[in-house]
């Protein structure tokens, strides 16, 4: 029987979530293609395990996540009947729901048949009796907005979760999705967009937005799916990401001006102590908006190297140029 580490909120830092009463770990974990139904269980048992020791509070999941949509929820549901339910109080659960699920017109996108039937199925994988957040996972052209964010004041409202969340939502979108759910009485608690050293698109108006409204930050893709990390310093492993069929990163991304930069990136986290992994969970945490930095993982090593960021979040005017001036020269 697990039973948690008695010193796991000693070490990890917690930032409050906008203006709500929540705060969240500085690094939390994402279960994406690493928790699907070809995952090794035993792995991703540990991987959860030991993030929760570590004082990692919130794990993030979506209806579509696996490879097959679907699994990594039941995988989590799995390893929180084994291990985690004695500690669900402490336990921020998230998933979304936005991308195709099921065939025909009602499976996809965000109206409030989808949006219902899509929470209710994603408790029922998880084993859970409500999420701490449920997001709409991306803006749908089509539904109306009031539609939409109605839906998910009625998610709360019925008890299937506690708090609202948005992700991919622009800072149009996004102010608009604020306000009417303000007026709904369920007010945003916070937004998932992707952000990091090579991608830096929230800074063009996003951030300045959930600062504005109150709503909390959680970047994903903080590592830029693995590139921010020592993993391709020296080439690309056969083993890895993008040594196989992986869509989200190639061989056409590791270009030698990339591999020129993340080297020059790693040696400024050496002189600062860090893996360049760690470093780039800082940069993205040294932002007052930011609540929290979402990684994945594949082994609990990984995971712990990256906690070891939290707290850590300070940077020098010169790493800071260092660090832009290095970003900058890849356009």
């Amino acid at each position: 029987m697990y039973n948690a580490n008695e010193n796991r909120y000693e070490t990890m830092t917690y930032r409050r979530c906008g203006r709500s009463g929540i705060k969240l770990p500085e690094i939390s974990l994402g279960l994406w293609h690493n928790f699907g139904s070809s995952a090794n269980e035993r792995n991703a048992r540990d991987m959860l395990v030991t993030a929760f020791d570590l004082g990692v509070t919130h794990f993030d999941i979506a209806n579509n996540y696996g490879p097959p949509p679907g699994s990594a929820e039941r995988m989590f549901g799995r390893v929180m009947k084994s291990d985690l339910a004695p500690y669900r109080d402490e336990l921020i659960i998230s998933s979304k729901a936005g991308y195709p699920m099921w065939p025909g017109p009602y499976g996809d996108w965000g109206s409030r048949k989808y949006l219902v039937a899509s929470c209710e199925a994603s408790l029922r994988r998880c084993g859970l009796d409500y999420f701490d957040i449920f997001y709409h996972h991306r803006p749908d052209p089509e539904t109306p907005l009031e539609e939409t964010m109605s839906a998910l004041d009625y998610i709360v409202r019925s008890g299937k979760a506690l708090y609202i969340g948005l992700s991919k939502y622009d800072p149009e979108e996004a102010q608009a999705a604020f306000k009417l759910l303000r007026e709904l009485g369920t007010p945003c608690l916070i937004h998932q967009p992707p952000y990091s050293m090579l991608r830096r698109g929230v800074e063009d108006g996003l951030l300045d937005v959930c600062a504005e409204n109150g709503v909390g930050v959680i970047c994903f893709s903080p590592l830029a799916g693995g590139l921010l990390t020592n993993r391709y310093l020296d080439g690309i492993p056969a083993d890895s990401r993008a040594g196989g069929d992986s869509p989200f990163l190639g061989a056409k991304d590791l270009t030698p001006e990339m591999l020129s930069v993340l080297r020059e990136l790693d040696h400024i986290a050496s002189r600062r102590g860090q893996t360049l992994a760690q470093m780039a969970l800082c940069w993205t945490l040294r932002h007052d908006a930011v609540t929290s930095a979402l990684i994945g993982a594949s082994s609990p090593a990984q995971i712990e190297d990256c906690v070891k960021a939290s707290g850590h979040s300070g940077f020098s005017a010169e790493e800071l140029k260092q660090i832009d001036d290095l970003a900058g020269s890849l356009g």
